[in-house]
């Protein structure tokens, strides 16, 4: 039986979370004041305390979110063991490649707060816009996307589940394909209350500005193996971890693959690390049957022990 760690992306944060972790845990309080030497404020705080307007903010929320499961995992293997494999939706790729010795967590930290600036930065508020639409056949979104985009950018942002789909780009365009979806079958259709429009072509700015941060940074092979966004495809370099999480910023998110691609290669144990419990509600979606413990407070410890 193998198993796998999972650590969750942007949309998972909330004021409160890790603090369980850090007060109850010697490694997890460990974890959150490397955090903030680091990057030389208090992130832990923001963790803990919010303000909310403040770790809203794209390039606060994915250093905090980063933090949480870096602390979690850190217990959670102390408790289960090394995982086979590790996968991370969006910026939860760089959570799992710290915990597969590819990148320093200080220099991760680091990056991705430069991550959330840029992306923040690559369209102007009020430009740019997500939803999620859900229980619509996926051999529909193509032709529902082209006739939405009249000339502008909107595309799938992310491949959640069989039953939930993602799309990001112009505000208009977003509109439009909201009404195709619903008039197309659609059982339900949400704006994602987000402060960009992520993994689209609008992120093309935010990609190039990232390429010298990765650059300077090392990328050491990992002792996991990650199966990762862009591709749903397993890696084992730093050469290939860095290429992926540099592709990542203006492409899909591949999660339904890449379950399916860690189910595929005998995953029967899986683990969530970090804030919330949303990829376990995903995976259950994704693979009949499967059934993710999420591990992000001190009460959680208590579901990875035999009763």
């Amino acid at each position: 039986m193998k198993t796998a760690f999972l650590f969750p992306g942007q949309g998972s944060q909330f004021a409160g979370m890790g603090q369980t972790l850090s007060q109850n845990f010697e490694a997890a309080r460990r974890r959150f004041e490397e955090a903030d030497d680091a990057l030389g404020f208090s992130l832990s705080t923001l963790c803990f305390e919010g303000p909310d307007d403040q770790l809203r903010l794209t390039e606060n929320t994915q250093p905090a979110l980063l933090a949480v499961s870096v602390a979690a995992w850190t217990v959670l293997e102390a408790e289960v063991g090394a995982p086979d494999y590790v996968a991370g939706h969006s910026l939860g790729e760089y959570s799992a490649l710290v915990a597969a010795g590819c990148l320093d967590f200080g220099e991760a930290l680091r990056l991705v707060k430069n991550r959330g600036r840029y992306m923040q930065e690559a369209v102007p508020a009020g430009v740019g816009a997500m939803a999620a639409i859900l229980k619509m056949p996926l051999e529909a979104l193509p032709g529902i996307l082209a006739e939405a985009a009249q000339g502008e950018v909107v595309t799938a942002a992310n491949l959640n589940s069989p039953d939930q789909i993602v799309i990001a780009g112009h505000k208009a365009a977003v509109d439009r394909a909201m009404e195709l979806a619903k008039a197309g079958g659609a059982k339900r259709v949400v704006p994602l209350p987000v402060s960009a429009p992520f993994h689209c072509p609008l992120m093309w700015p935010a990609q190039q500005r990232l390429r010298a941060d990765l650059d300077s940074t090392t990328f050491n092979d990992l002792r996991v193996p990650l199966i990762n966004n862009v591709e749903a495809r397993e890696i084992t370099t730093g050469a290939e971890a860095r290429e992926g999480v540099f592709r990542q910023v203006p492409s899909p998110v591949l999660w339904t693959a890449s379950m399916e691609a860690l189910a595929a290669r005998g995953v029967e144990r899986w683990f969530e690390a970090g804030a919330g419990a949303v990829l376990s509600g995903l995976l259950r979606a994704i693979i009949a049957g499967a059934k993710c413990t999420s591990f992000g407070e001190a009460k959680d410890l208590e579901k990875l022990r035999p009763v």
